[in-house]
């Protein structure tokens, strides 16, 4: 295992989440210059595949935890015999899923208030991709176990090679060049499916050759339940977390879909692909010191991982808001990236000011809950979030959106709302040490 600060970590996962992230902004630029219809129906459709591969965070998230406190604690056995676990878990949930979500796709479209071009696109795109989303859930499993042991550049350069294939596969599929017919929404579908089974087939290569043996999988036998059950007991509770955001997040989206107007329904899509790049380097600080937190708790070195977390809320929280400014700077410029229409550039603009806001919250929510996870400590962010995201980010959005008539404007309110909420009291719970109780390994 390599030897770990916090700028050794995070700087590879920036790479790896900033490039994560652009496969999906590649995918919604590329449409928007074929049809911005096609570009709103993969970014709804998107939200479906969000919600599913949540359920792979279950394993792959509590494996995150369990292995780095294994490691702190110097159990190098049960780090194997947990990596072992969640990649057979997860792969045999992953098929399952990815059958149901292939069955199922115009259905679940048609619940969210999907019509018209948007449900024939979403369908056409949400086929192809659910048939293959099993290998989201090996990426998201091996990529945890590699990082875990410290070695984050390896994944950040399988996520290069993944978006060179997804872009350069994108462009010719959905414009149609090389020979290719132009395939709109399903070459992008085909682009992404692809590039994913390319990382998996590499990470796996990577996994047996420099971190572990295919002999973990003996560690099985007898099953390890003592460990299902740990996982189960991390992973639960910390996916929930995220599965309730997601599917606010959805339910955001019905409401756009069904009260207000198509271009409201681009503009979301344009300023939210934005808004990712605001928050990239929190989200890879966030994973980096998840890891160190986990190894210092599992080493019982508390007062350390204590400042670990505050040393990466403060850096995370000046980065997150100088790209925030940045953004309000550039707000026209970012926005006509996407689409000559001045309403959605005028209306984009607009939300990209209220943004701030919102990442202000949404800085201390990603440290700091990944900082508790690291921990142990998953309860807690689970029960505000419950609360939080569905009254003040959903209900309140609704009211804000619908009822008083404030349109996206209202939305951004309301999510900016929910994140400084849950903000201030995940740094309270931090504060505590209450944390200090949940160590597992």
């Amino acid at each position: 295992m390599k030897k770990m600060t916090l700028f050794h970590l995070s700087w590879p996962i920036f790479i790896e989440t900033a490039l994560f992230m652009f496969l999906g902004f590649i995918d919604v630029f590329v449409l928007s210059k074929y049809d911005d219809l096609a570009a709103s129906a993969a970014n709804t459709a998107n939200q479906a595949v969000n919600l599913c591969t949540l359920v792979f965070t279950v394993i792959s998230g509590a494996s995150a935890v369990l292995i780095s406190q294994a490691l702190g604690a110097n159990k190098r056995e049960q780090a194997s015999r947990i990596a072992a676990l969640s990649i057979v878990f997860n792969l045999i949930l992953g098929i399952l899923i990815s059958a149901l979500l292939a069955i199922f796709s115009r259905p679940i479209l048609l619940s969210m208030g999907a019509q018209e071009k948007i449900l024939d696109y979403g369908t056409e795109y949400l086929l192809i991709v659910g048939v293959f989303l099993f290998t989201q859930a090996l990426l998201g499993t091996i990529s945890v176990i590699i990082r875990n042991h410290g070695f984050t550049r390896v994944t950040m350069y399988v996520t290069v090679v993944m978006n060179i294939i997804n872009t350069f596969l994108d462009i010719v599929f959905v414009l149609g060049l090389l020979g290719f017919p132009k395939l709109g929404i399903r070459g992008v579908a085909i682009a992404t499916s692809f590039s994913r089974i390319v990382g998996v087939v590499v990470l796996l290569i990577i996994l047996f050759k420099r971190i572990e043996k295919p002999k973990i999988f003996k560690l099985l036998r007898p099953f390890p339940g003592k460990d299902m059950l740990s996982l189960l007991k991390i992973g639960i509770p910390s996916a929930f977390e995220s599965f309730n955001y997601n599917l606010s997040q959805l339910v955001v989206t019905a409401i756009v879909l069904n009260f207000l107007t198509q271009t409201e329904l681009i503009t979301k899509t344009y300023v939210s692909n934005i808004a990712m790049f605001f928050y990239i380097f929190t989200v890879s600080i966030g994973q980096g010191a998840q890891i160190l937190v986990g190894h210092k708790v599992g080493a019982r070195d508390f007062d350390s991982a204590y400042k670990q977390g505050m040393r990466a809320f403060s850096t995370a929280f000046i980065i997150s808001m100088a790209l925030s400014l940045l953004g309000i700077l550039l707000r026209y410029q970012l926005m006509a990236l996407f689409t000559k229409d001045t309403a959605v550039i005028s209306a984009g603009a607009v939300l990209i000011i209220l943004n701030i806001f919102v990442e202000a919250g949404r800085t201390s929510n990603i440290i700091i809950i990944s900082s508790l996870r690291g921990a142990g400590d998953v309860i807690f962010p689970t029960g505000v979030a419950i609360f939080s995201m569905w009254i003040l980010s959903t209900f309140c959005g609704y009211l804000l959106a619908v009822v008083l008539g404030m349109g996206l404007n209202g939305l951004w309110v309301a999510f900016a709302a929910d994140e400084c909420f849950r903000g201030v009291l995940m740094l309270w719970r931090w504060r505590t040490g209450k944390w200090r109780l949940k160590r597992i390994a």
